[in-house]
């Protein structure tokens, strides 16, 4: 089957997008507010896309009305925000945090939730969180009905258990994110394929 976008809605287009470009990981984004109310909420428009310097993108969308959402009011304002990632033991708390909150109240509190002071940036981390990347804001672009954020990481939080003294990780798994509009994965289910040199190639009979 071929698919045109143009010859779609924006929301079929959509629902086969994100059904195809899986699994994603999700950004669990903390950010703070004009008023100093602390915002957390999940994205799954989200990647690396460098490592010299490190940077990370998250797309944020609007709201139903066509309004900016407060994660990307809250970034623009301060300038500072933190991804949390999410594994298994937080699927219930971020699902909570999903929940089209008014700017006023804490998704932290509905979803019980405590932070902790971040290293270089002013916006905290999850406490429960394996893994955090406190990033400060180098660009927004407007795509769209999406925002792209894209955040150098200053620092990173990794629970000791999962690092080794060389920096190699084990048992670390977030969940992903596949089909919209909820369906996930796991990422325990792994396997390693070591690349190849092209002199390999050559002599494996390529």
């Amino acid at each position: 089957m071929q698919i045109d976008p143009a010859l779609h809605t924006p929301a079929d287009s959509y629902k086969i997008l994100t059904n195809v470009v899986v699994p994603r990981p999700i950004a669990w984004v903390t950010s703070q507010g004009p008023r100093g109310v602390l915002n957390l909420a999940p994205f799954s428009f989200f990647n690396a896309v460098s490592g010299s310097p490190l940077y990370v993108v998250v797309s944020v969308g609007r709201r139903d009305d066509g309004t900016p959402k407060d994660t990307a009011i809250n970034i623009e304002h301060s300038g500072e925000f933190v991804i949390n990632m999410v594994t298994e033991d937080l699927l219930s708390a971020m699902n909570i945090s999903a929940v089209d909150f008014p700017p006023d109240q804490s998704e932290l509190t509905a979803a019980a939730l405590d932070v902790t002071p971040s290293v270089k940036v002013r916006v905290p981390r999850l406490a429960a969180a394996q893994a955090s990347l406190e990033c400060r804001l180098f660009k927004t672009l407007e795509l769209g009905g999406n925002t792209l954020v894209i955040g150098e990481v200053v620092m990173l939080h990794v629970a000791d258990h999962l690092v080794d003294s060389k920096l190699h990780m084990q048992g670390f798994a977030p969940i992903g994110r596949l089909g919209s509009p909820s369906v996930y994965c796991r990422t325990s289910d792994r396997f390693e394929l070591p690349r190849i040199s092209y002199a390999q190639w050559l002599k494996q009979g390529g």
